[in-house]
C-alpha cells in the first residue's frame, strides 16, 4: 500500500502538518448534491432488488447498517481519511439508511462522501505544498513500520495521529521508489505529479460518481455481482461486451488506491505476453514504445482503462508491481488489438507418454473459452465458428492420429456461452441432463441437456484451475458426475450464478437472478469443482474467486437428476494418485511450484513494513537470494545452468515482453502441469485397458 502523507524533520523534531499549513476549509471544496432523478432511481433499485434478486432479502434495518459499513468502507478501506469523530458523526445513521432509499432520498450518502472528499482534498493539499519544495528530510535509520492491511484498525483519533498516519505513508512511498534506483528529485517529482493528478481528478467528480459508488454498497451486499452501472459506465460496459474497442484484454478492478489486474482475457494481447498475471497491480502507464510513463496510483478505474486503450497495432507500456514479488517494478511492453475469435479458438496437439512399458498417444485439446459467433449463427451461416463445432473437428482429427486418450485444458477458462457448455458436453455422453438452474422464482430448469449420442467415448480428463469458472465449471462438473472422466488440476473458481440486465430510469441494474447446479445437486457456487487429483496451487485461492468475496451467494444443493455412470473412476483414482504423488514428489518443476507458491503467499500475509532503509534493503536482497535458490535448485535438478544472480535470472525472464501474433501453441515446455496430466492419462489409459469398465447405469 502506497504512502501520501507527509512530515517536516528539522533538529530530530517531528511537526505537525497543521502548524506548517494554513488548514483548507470546507468552502474551498464545493459540495456535490445528487439530482432529482437519482432519488427516483434509488427507489426502483430498492425495489427491484427486493422482488427480482435471487436472494430475496429485505431493504431493512440490517441492510441499513450493512450499507452504512460497505459504504464507509469502500471511500476509506484504509481507514486513513476519515477521523473517529466523523465516523461517530455518520453513526447516527447506520439503521436509518433504508427508510431514505425507500423514500428516494440519497442525501446522507452525498454527505458522507463530501466529508470524504473534503479530508481528501486537505491531504492532498498539504501534499503538494510540501512537495513543491522538494522531499521532506526523512530519516531512513529509524526503526519504525508502516501498517499495510489496516482493516482491523482504528480511525485516527485525533488531526496528530491522522498526521503521523500520513508522514509514515509518504515516507514509505519515498522509500519505495528509492529502492527502485529513482533519485531525490526523481521521486519529488513523481510524487508532485501523483499528487496533483489526484486532486485534479477529486475535482472532476461528479454527482453521478457519487451516487454510483452509493448503490453499489448497497448491491453489494446482495452478493458481488449484482451491481448499477451508471449511463457512463453502462456504455463502456456495452463496448467491452462488443469488445468494440481495442486494448489489452485484461479485466481490471481497484484495491485501495492501485488498479489491479482480475483476469486475463484469453488469446488476448496481456495474455501472450506471458508476463502479465492475475493480481499484478499497475502503478504506471505509457504510450508507445518510449513514451512518458503516467503514474496511475489513485487513479478512477475507468480514467485507467482509457489510458490502457487505443487503437490496434500501437503499443502501451504497463508498469508493474508482480503478485508474491519483493515490491520491485517490472515494464511490460504490449501490442493492442482486438481480441479475435480466432486467437480464442481450440487448438490442439498430440504427444506421446509412457505407462510402463507402454506408449501411449495422448491428444490435447486447449479451450481458452466458450465462444460463439453469434453474428454469424443469427444471419444462418453454415460455417458459423463455435466451441462445440471447433471441437467436433479437433477430435474428429485426433481420432484419425489414433489417440488413445484426450485431455481437455479448461485453465484459465473463465466461462462464455451456457449453450457452448452444454453442446460440448454433447460430444462425451450420451442422452441426459448436463445442468439444473434454479431461479429466484424457486424453479428449477432442466432444459439444458446432451440430446444425441457421444462422439468421442474414449478416455478422457478435463484439466482446471481456479480461473477456471462459469461454463467451464458446468462442463467439468457434468464429466465429473457422469464418471466420463477424471477431472485434474485445482478447485475452480465458484461462480455459479446467472446475471440479467434490468432497465432503470437511469442507467441498468445488473442483479444475479439465477443458480447453477450439477445433476448430482451440488452448486458450483462458491465450493466450485474439486479435482478427482490435485496439482500444486498455484493461485491463493484465500484471494482469488468467488470464496473470496464477502458476500458471495452461498454454496448448497438440490435434488439430483437421473444420469449415467461411465468410468468406474471411484476404483481408479486412488492408484493413479498414488503414481501421481509418487512421480512428483522429487520431481524439480512440482518441488519448484509447490516452494514458489509458498513464497508469494508467505508474503503476501505481510502486514507491517519497515521504514528503514537498510532493513528493507536487506529484505529485498533476501527475497532475490530465494528466487534465485528456488530457479537454481529446479534448473542443477534437471541438468541445466544455474544463473550467476538474481540480475541474470531478472534479465531472462524480462526477454521477449512483446506478444507474438496469433494463439499460442500448445507445448510442454514450461508446462509441468500439462506434461504431469500427460503421465496420469496415460496410467489411466492402461488401467482401463486392463480392467472392464462397467456398463452404463443410470439411477434416481
Amino acid at each position: 500500500m502506497l504512502s501520501h502523507r507527509i512530515a517536516a524533520l528539522a533538529s530530530g523534531l517531528s511537526f505537525s502538518l497543521l502548524v506548517l499549513l494554513s488548514p483548507i476549509t470546507l468552502a474551498e471544496v464545493d459540495d456535490l448534491k445528487p439530482h432529482q432523478d437519482q432519488g427516483g432511481t434509488a427507489r426502483e433499485i430498492v425495489s427491484k432488488l427486493e422482488m427480482l434478486h435471487y436472494n430475496k432479502l429485505k431493504v431493512g434495518d440490517e441492510m441499513s447498517a450493512g450499507l452504512w459499513d460497505e459504504y464507509i468502507d469502500s471511500l476509506d478501506p484504509s481507514k486513513s481519511y476519515f477521523l473517529s469523530s466523523d465516523i461517530s458523526e455518520f453513526r447516527q445513521w447506520r439503521t436509518k439508511l433504508d427508510d431514505d432509499l425507500k423514500a428516494g432520498n440519497v442525501d446522507r450518502g452525498f454527505e458522507i462522501y463530501n466529508r470524504y472528499r473534503l479530508r481528501v482534498s486537505d491531504r492532498l493539499n498539504n501534499i503538494i505544498s510540501q512537495l513543491d519544495n522538494g522531499l521532506p528530510k526523512y530519516d531512513f535509520n529509524v526503526d519504525e513500520s508502516l501498517e499495510l492491511d489496516r482493516e482491523d484498525s482504528e480511525w485516527p483519533q485525533s488531526i496528530s495521529a491522522a498526521d503521523d498516519l500520513w508522514r509514515k505513508r509518504l515516507k514509505g512511498s519515498v522509500l519505495s521508489l528509492r529502492l527502485t534506483g529513482k533519485s531525490d528529485e526523481e521521486i519529488a517529482d513523481l510524487l508532485l505529479r501523483r499528487y496533483k493528478g489526484q486532486l485534479k481528478r477529486l475535482g472532476q467528480q461528479n454527482s453521478d460518481d457519487v451516487f454510483e459508488l452509493y448503490m453499489n454498497s448497497l448491491t453489494r451486499l446482495y452478493d458481488p455481482h449484482s451491481n448499477y452501472l451508471s449511463p457512463r459506465s453502462l456504455e463502456n460496459f456495452n463496448m467491452s461486451m462488443s469488445l468494440s474497442l481495442e486494448g489489452i484484454g485484461a479485466v481490471l478492478q481497484m484495491e485501495d488506491e492501485y488498479t489491479k489486474v482480475a483476469r486475463l482475457v484469453a488469446g488476448g494481447p496481456a495474455d501472450r505476453t506471458g508476463k502479465v498475471k492475475p493480481n499484478d497491480k499497475i502503478v504506471a502507464v505509457g504510450q508507445d514504445k518510449e513514451g512518458e510513463m503516467v503514474d496511475v496510483v489513485g487513479w478512477r478505474l475507468d480514467d485507467v482503462v482509457d489510458l490502457i486503450r487505443g487503437t490496434a497495432g500501437s503499443y502501451v507500456r504497463l508498469e508493474t508491481i508482480p503478485t508474491g514479488g519483493d515490491g520491485s517494478h517490472r515494464t511490460i511492453t504490449i501490442q493492442r488489438s482486438k481480441v479475435k475469435l480466432e486467437d480464442q479458438a481450440a487448438k490442439k496437439a498430440v504427444f506421446e507418454f509412457t505407462e510402463g512399458d507402454q506408449t501411449y498417444k495422448v491428444g490435447v485439446i486447449n479451450l481458452p473459452t466458450f465462444y460463439i459467433d453469434f453474428e454469424a449463427y443469427r444471419r444462418r451461416d453454415p460455417n458459423y465458428k463455435s466451441t462445440t463445432r471447433d471441437v467436433a473437428n479437433l477430435l474428429e482429427e485426433l481420432q484419425k492420429e489414433g489417440v488413445d486418450g484426450v485431455i481437455l485444458d479448461l485453465r484459465n477458462n473463465g466461462g462464455g456461452s451456457l449453450q457452448e457448455a452444454t453442446m460440448l458436453t454433447d460430444l462425451f455422453i450420451d442422452q441426459g441432463p448436463v445442468v439444473q438452474i434454479r431461479h429466484a422464482n424457486e424453479q428449477i430448469s432442466r432444459h439444458n441437456r446432451s440430446r444425441s449420442r457421444a462422439m468421442y467415448r474414449g478416455p478422457l480428463m478435463v484439466l482446471i484451475n481456479r480461473l477456471s469458472a462459469s461454463a467451464s465449471e458446468i462442463f467439468a462438473g457434468a464429466i465429473q458426475d457422469y464418471n466420463r472422466g477424471l477431472v485434474v488440476g485445482n478447485q475452480s473458481f465458484g461462480k455459479g450464478t446467472v446475471q440479467t440486465m434490468a432497465p432503470l430510469k437511469e442507467g441498468q441494474l445488473k442483479i444475479t437472478q439465477s443458480k447453477f447446479y450439477r445433476v448430482s445437486g451440488d452448486s458450483t457456487q462458491h465450493a466450485g469443482v474439486s479435482p478427482d487429483i490435485s496439482m500444486p496451487q498455484l493461485i491463493d485461492s484465500e484471494t482469488v474467486g468467488e470464496s473470496a468475496y464477502d458476500t458471495a451467494l452461498p454454496w448448497d444443493r438440490i435434488h439430483a437428476v437421473r444420469h449415467a455412470k461411465y468410468f468406474n473412476l471411484k476404483e481408479m483414482v486412488p492408484e493413479l494418485s498414488r503414481k501421481h504423488e509418487k512421480r512428483t514428489e522429487t520431481d524439480p518443476d512440482f518441488v519448484f511450484l509447490r516452494e514458489q507458491f509458498k513464497y508469494q503467499t508467505d508474503h503476501a500475509k505481510q502486514k507491517m513494513v519497515s521504514l528503514n532503509e537498510a532493513v528493507r534493503e536487506q529484505e529485498r536482497v533476501q527475497m532475490n537470494q530465494e528466487v534465485l535458490t528456488m530457479e537454481n535448485k529446479r534448473r542443477q535438478a534437471k541438468g541445466l545452468e544455474p544463473y550467476a544472480s538474481f540480475e541474470a535470472l531478472e534479465k531472462s525472464e524480462s526477454e521477449d515482453t512483446e506478444p507474438v501474433g496469433g494463439a499460442v501453441e500448445i507445448t510442454l515446455e514450461d508446462d509441468p502441469v500439462l506434461n504431469e496430466a500427460g503421465f496420469i492419462m496415460a496410467d489411466f489409459i492402461g488401467i482401463n485397458k486392463r480392467t472392464s469398465p462397467p456398463q452404463v447405469a443410470n439411477f434416481d
